[in-house]
């Protein structure tokens, strides 16, 4: 308490706000007066309701939650002080935190995204393990979309047009929109956000940010506060940031790469090299967790309908699991590195995803097969893609895949697997009630 009443105290800070990471990755919580906070930090007085962590995307309840306590009871709001950060958009001087959440009685509520990515990192820590991680963020920038049933469009840049064309790694394309990007560094230099690349990706205004790799939970709340940056750093600039995974028919999805690699937790060394610089049994085994095991944790890498969309042959996203040397067709990548920085990258996961569930999701599957002494399979070289599909292909197989898998629901918790599809099934239900445009522009007529 010490630490946030001083920053609070030092920076003249008048409001905070304080957040909760829900099941989306949405920024839930209670925005309160200074001097409140920090009497609420003295008697745990800040609460919300427990089913705030079965809220759908569009924040309505399921039916048949079985999760939350039937009286929707209170949790409390417990702030991570190791969190706490300007918020560099409004006038007043203004502070954010992020919270995790507990019972009455102390315990954590099991099934909150934070608390799964912690239960995960727990067993990394039993067995003297660190895992590191790096995420790297692709989003678009569209022109303001009032109207849903109208196709999204890039925005118009300095030279006052749409891009149209395929401008991957180029330098002038991003200088297109050099006020808002200089607006997000601006921003997560004063959130200690620590990204380190900005590129322009392959389709049109499609842009990737790279974060330095850290400690996971460290990574997942720059994650999850970077999105709200863009986000607001766009909006300033009349323009959206969307982390939708396909975002526009034509152009490729938005993923959210982890590249992931384990360390001693003593001594710091990479557990993936041995010392001679050769690939560890270690990290075989972790790939081929990841292997055995990523298809069923999807719901948690994919959680949206529009999540699949994004998962086709030929777009710079995975079909498969398969696994290679510098290869970008497969699911999983080992870029080319020095003994101390060997890696694994997931490239299965969502820009759309919750960051703290993806980091959880990969970084149990790695676990179990390390930890189930794994064998991978051969390296592909060549494409990926004339290899069989072998992901979900939608949200209702995802589901089902992720209830049978009994090893992933040991470790995530059953409770939260269960919270996962009470909340992924009642969005799946309210998407199959809309009629979409081309159903009827290609069927009204024609059927």
């Amino acid at each position: 308490m010490g630490f946030m009443e001083d920053f609070i105290k030092k920076n003249r800070i008048t409001e905070v706000e304080c957040l909760v990471p829900d099941m989306s990755g949405i920024a839930r919580g209670k925005i309160v007066p200074a001097e409140k906070f920090l009497r609420i930090l003295r008697d745990r007085g800040l609460r919300l309701p427990e089913a705030i962590f079965v809220q759908t995307v569009t924040g309505e309840y399921p039916e048949d939650d079985t999760v939350t306590s039937d009286e929707n009871s209170d949790i409390y709001m417990i702030p991570d002080e190791r969190t706490i950060r300007f918020v560099p958009w409004y006038e007043e001087p203004t502070a954010q935190v992020i919270t995790d959440c507990v019972y009455a009685d102390g315990s954590p509520v099991n099934f909150s995204p934070r608390h799964v990515l912690k239960r995960v990192l727990s067993l990394y820590e039993e067995r003297g393990w660190k895992p590191l991680v790096a995420p790297e963020l692709e989003f678009f920038l569209v022109q303001v979309n009032k109207d849903p049933d109208y196709p999204l469009v890039p925005p118009i840049g300095r030279n006052g047009r749409v891009e149209s064309g395929r401008q991957a790694f180029g330098i002038d394309a991003v200088n297109e929109f050099d006020p808002i990007f200089e607006m997000v560094y601006d921003y997560c230099e004063a959130q200690d956000i620590d990204i380190d690349t900005l590129t322009h990706e392959a389709g049109a205004a499609q842009i990737e940010i790279n974060f330095n790799h850290g400690d996971a939970l460290e990574l997942a709340d720059q994650a999850f506060l970077f999105k709200r940056t863009a986000r607001e750093a766009a909006l300033r600039h009349q323009v959206y940031a969307t982390f939708m995974a396909k975002p526009m028919q034509n152009e490729p999805g938005s993923a959210m790469h982890i590249h992931q690699s384990v360390v001693d937790a003593d001594s710091g060394r990479n557990l993936f090299s041995e010392a001679n610089g050769s690939d560890s049994a270690l990290f075989m085994a972790h790939i081929a967790g990841l292997q055995k095991y990523l298809p069923y944790a999807m719901p948690l890498l994919a959680p949206n309908v529009n999540s699949y969309r994004r998962l086709v042959p030929n777009s710079d996203a995975p079909i498969n699991v398969h696994w290679g040397r510098d290869n970008r067709t497969t699911g999983l990548r080992v870029p080319v590195s020095q003994a101390d920085s060997r890696r694994v990258e997931n490239r299965v996961a969502g820009a759309d995803a919750n960051p703290y569930l993806a980091i959880a999701a990969s970084l149990a599957c790695g676990y179990l097969g390390m930890a189930q002494g794994l064998e991978p399979t051969d390296p592909v070289k060549g494409s990926a893609y004339r290899l069989a599909f072998t992901l979900p292909r939608h949200q209702g197989d995802a589901l089902q895949k992720f209830n049978a898998c009994k090893p992933l629901k040991e470790i995530l918790g059953e409770t939260f697997v269960d919270a996962v599809t009470c909340v992924k099934e009642a969005e799946y239900e309210a998407y199959h009630r809309v009629i979409s445009s081309w159903e009827r522009e290609n069927l009204l007529l024609n059927v």
